[in-house]
This record gives structure tokens, sequence and C-alpha cells, in this order.
């Protein structure tokens, strides 16, 4: 099974809820501006799950997808962009390059999910990233982006998640408490035994949130608010529902999101 699996396939339907992201997204720049956002600008967008579902919401919605790989994109265009009408398909810009050295017109909103922009791993590359990105934004604009620590991260394990029809396996190969570089990998594990190894790759830098808030704000951002996901009573998990706070209590793993106001 694993010889015939489509990673890409598989990423979309472990990892990706496009559509939780995207109510979030839409609230939160409601909160600042009193109006929607129209054009979104996704980094690091892989196969533009979010990007085309941003496109589906709203017929005035219009989307920029951005990644430095050709390999995602080109499915992105073949499974997702094709399932979209001709309209919705006209709405949304997929580009391949890198998310610093951009030229298009102003977005509303920018997204960098998925942690992916943590493949900064310098001070000045990262600053560098929140610098051009706030340049993308109109006046009225946010950079979003999601987060994710604590004492589970910065340690070396797996965890496993039972999904349909196959296994989703987190693998923390590597950690360097130093320098705070991780090594980490995506594996999928089928019923007949066969795996899928190291079908995505990541090596990165873990930032904490008051680092990304400094640097955000040494961007030029004008204030920068954290959104903590809270916890469901029954099973101590995350529920999914984040509220802006300006503390928290100690969590051996959590996720947040940073929203970034130019």
């Amino acid at each position: 099974m694993a010889s015939v699996a489509d990673r890409h396939d598989l990423y979309q339907r472990s990892v990706q809820e496009p559509e939780p992201d995207l109510l979030f997204i839409n609230r939160v720049f409601r909160s600042h501006f009193d109006r929607p956002a129209r054009l979104l600008r996704e980094d690091f967008c892989g196969t533009a799950a979010t990007a085309c579902f941003w496109v589906q919401m709203n017929k005035e919605n219009r989307a920029i997808g951005i990644d430095l790989d050709s390999d995602p994109l080109v499915w992105g265009r073949e499974h997702n962009v094709s399932q979209l009408s001709d309209d919705q398909a006209s709405r949304i810009k997929l580009i391949q390059g890198d998310v610093r050295d951009m030229g298009h017109e102003l977005v509303d909103v920018t997204i960098a999910f998925n942690f992916s922009y943590f493949i900064f791993k310098t001070r000045a590359e990262i600053l560098d990233y929140f610098v051009r990105a706030r340049a993308t934004l109109r006046p009225e604009g946010l950079l979003i982006l999601d987060a994710y620590g604590g004492p589970d991260a910065q340690r070396t394990y797996e965890e496993l998640r039972e999904c349909e029809g196959f296994d989703y396996i987190w693998d923390q190969h590597k950690f360097d408490p130093i320098n705070n570089f991780g090594l980490n990998y995506i594996h999928f594990e089928f019923s007949d035994g066969s795996r899928l190894r190291k079908a995505f790759t990541y090596e990165w830098r873990l930032w904490s949130l008051p680092e990304l808030r400094d640097i955000l704000n040494e961007a030029g951002f004008e204030k920068v608010e954290s959104y903590w996901e809270g916890t469901d009573k029954d099973t101590g998990e995350g529920n999914s529902i984040f509220t802006r706070r300006n503390s928290a209590v100690d969590d051996p793993a959590w996720v947040a999101y940073l929203v970034a106001r130019r």
C-alpha cells in the first residue's frame, strides 16, 4: 500500500483543516478592521489547499499561493485547483518562488501555517522575512502565523495518530537544545504493515512566542497578539478554540496563533 500511496493526499487528509483556520482568520480580521478580508496570501502554500478553500468561501475572495518547491504546486494544480469552478480558479494565483522575494499587489492578510516559517533558523533570516511580509500588506493588513512548543516539542519521540485508512506518524527525530534546531519527519503506515518513511522532512528552528513577538515588533508591526488554544475538560486535549491571551498556564505541548497588525 505504501508503494502506491500519494504523500500529498495523505498529508492533506491527516494534517490540514482549512476551514477552521480560515474561520479564525475572518473572525480576527473583522475584529481589527470591521470589514472582511478579501485578498489572502498563503506563504509556503504547498498544495494550496487553504488558498483553494478561501476562494470557495466567498465569490469576492481572491488568493495568492507561494511555494519554493514545484512538486506540491504541480500536485495542487492537478488535484485542488482543478476541482474549482472556472470562476473560483480565476481568483487564485499560484507562484513558485521565495516568499521573501515577491512582487504583487498588496494583500489583506498573509498566512504562514504548519510552522513552515521555522525554516528560517537565524534571527536575521526571520526578521528579513517578517519585514518583507509586512511590505506586501495593505495599510489595514494582518500577518498570521501558527506556532507550537512546550517541553514535549523539545525531545525525541514518535507520535502515532489513526486516520481513515492509514496511520500518521510524527517523528521528532533529533533535537539540539543549544540551538533549538529540530529534525522531524512525517511517516505513514498502512494496514498491510507497509510504511511510507520520511514522506516529509523538516529541518527547522523551534522559535518561542516571546522571540517571535519581539522580532515582529522589530520588523515594524504595530501590534502583535497571541491566541492560545483552550483545553477540552473531558479529554485534556486542545479544543481548537483560540482566544486572545496575555499569559497562559504551563502546557507540555501547545499550539498557538500570532496575529501581527501592520
